[in-house]
């Protein structure tokens, strides 16, 4: 897989390794609701295994030894971007679980990691396109016809703004859950994801 390096790879060769006798600390984030998984340490060995197989790998200061995150468990973390602070001494990457991170089988070591829980609809969205179990309300709008999606959308669109002028505020929030939930189905059945219209909109707030 392809692993985003910024600001750009050359980074990683300024590296301040000597900091820290050749570790760095790496925090590792969810790469959709962005909530702080974990904390681990990486030496130059490690970084490199990392980026060569999408998987995240630390150096285990108890264990003195490279250690792959989920080698056991098969709660891997794929790596999908490093990021380099601004002193060169600290990684922080972002990165899909493929479970539990903590041992404790928390989503997180950090108790109730503040996150984005539209990230994580997201993602829990691309997974049941993926996987499509029966029985899912969200398989059964997948398996359907995308003008299907779009309808349902559409149908949320009137019934949110028909809240917003009509009814209480427990009815319009009720219905606007309901409309975010049908465009993430849309997108995601069009190829797309969340994170994509919101990157079109932060490039027009930053314009």
């Amino acid at each position: 897989m392809s692993i985003e390096v910024l600001p750009s790879r050359e980074a990683l060769d300024g590296l301040a390794w000597s900091k820290g006798d050749g570790l760095l600390p790496v925090v590792v984030q969810d790469a959709d609701s962005l909530a702080v998984l974990m904390l681990g340490y990486a030496n130059a060995e490690s970084l490199e295994l990392t980026l060569a197989t999408g998987h995240m790998t630390f150096y285990s200061r108890s264990k003195q030894r490279l250690w792959t995150k989920g080698e056991s468990s098969g709660n891997v973390l794929a790596v999908v971007a490093v990021r380099v602070d601004c002193d060169n001494d600290t990684l922080l990457v972002s990165a899909r679980p493929a479970g539990p991170t903590c041992h404790t089988g928390s989503e997180s070591c950090f108790e109730r990691a503040p996150g984005n829980f539209l990230g994580r609809l997201d993602a829990f969205v691309r997974q049941r396109e993926q996987q499509r179990p029966p029985g899912s309300y969200t398989t059964t709008l997948f398996d359907g016809e995308i003008r299907r999606i779009a309808q349902k959308v559409g149908e949320e669109g009137v019934e949110t703004a028909l809240a917003g002028v009509a009814q209480d505020d427990a009815a319009l929030l009720g219905e606007s859950a309901d409309l975010l939930f049908h465009l993430i189905v849309l997108l995601r059945a069009r190829g797309l994801s969340l994170a994509d219209a919101v990157a079109v909109l932060a490039a027009r707030h930053a314009g």
